[in-house]
């Protein structure tokens, strides 16, 4: 609870920078230092059976950060071609030396790629950082790109209790919701993927 605490206005505008204060600095602007620890190895093993990736096949990391999940998808699938994007420069200069050349700067409203050209798209703690209407375009954007075959996962809360932890404690996201304001959401982008939710207890 202490960052919900300290968090201020200069403490919210310095997080959605995306630089150093949000990567690496104090806890109060964000992780308060996002280094590897191989975390993303059995997400990526369980999304690698989920949407039946083999070695060739593409997948995209949409807001990627420092490429921890693009990485741990070329370990638990030596042989798959994995991406990522993110709209940080700082988080893409400060890569893992692994993903150098295949983390792409730009915006999940925008994704720099063809119909249909990967096997999967992943957004985890992404689209909520823009509003609504934005986050529907990057639904569409994220179903363009995978045909479908994606899976989001999104800020949430279940009870006013939850809303209100939620909202003392955020600090980079413009738009949430209860799950079936997501749904309502997901329904009218025409997003078909898969999704969940980060329930702030």
């Amino acid at each position: 609870m202490a960052r919900a605490n300290a968090k201020t206005e200069e403490h919210i505008r310095l997080s959605r920078e995306y630089g150093f204060h949000y990567f690496d600095g104090p806890r109060e602007y964000g992780y308060g230092g996002y280094r590897y620890d191989g975390r993303w190895v059995p997400i990526a093993e369980d999304m690698i059976v989920h949407f039946d990736l083999k070695p060739g096949d593409r997948v995209l990391d949409v807001g990627c950060a420092k490429g921890f999940l693009v990485k741990d998808f070329m370990k638990a699938c030596p042989g798959l071609e994995a991406f990522g994007l993110d709209i940080s420069r700082y988080a893409l200069m400060h890569c893992e030396p692994e993903v150098v050349g295949r983390l792409h700067l730009g915006n999940a409203v925008d994704l720099p790629f063809p119909d249909n050209s990967f096997k999967a798209a992943i957004a985890i703690n992404t689209v909520h950082n823009l509003e609504r209407d934005q986050c529907m375009v990057a639904l569409k954007e994220l179903q363009r790109v995978s045909g479908g075959r994606a899976f989001v996962q999104v800020d949430s809360y279940r009870t006013p209790e939850q809303k209100a932890l939620f909202e003392e404690w955020v600090l980079t996201a413009y738009y949430h919701d209860y799950p079936e304001g997501w749904i309502k959401t997901f329904q009218e982008a025409g997003y078909t993927g898969d999704y969940y939710w980060t329930i702030v207890e």
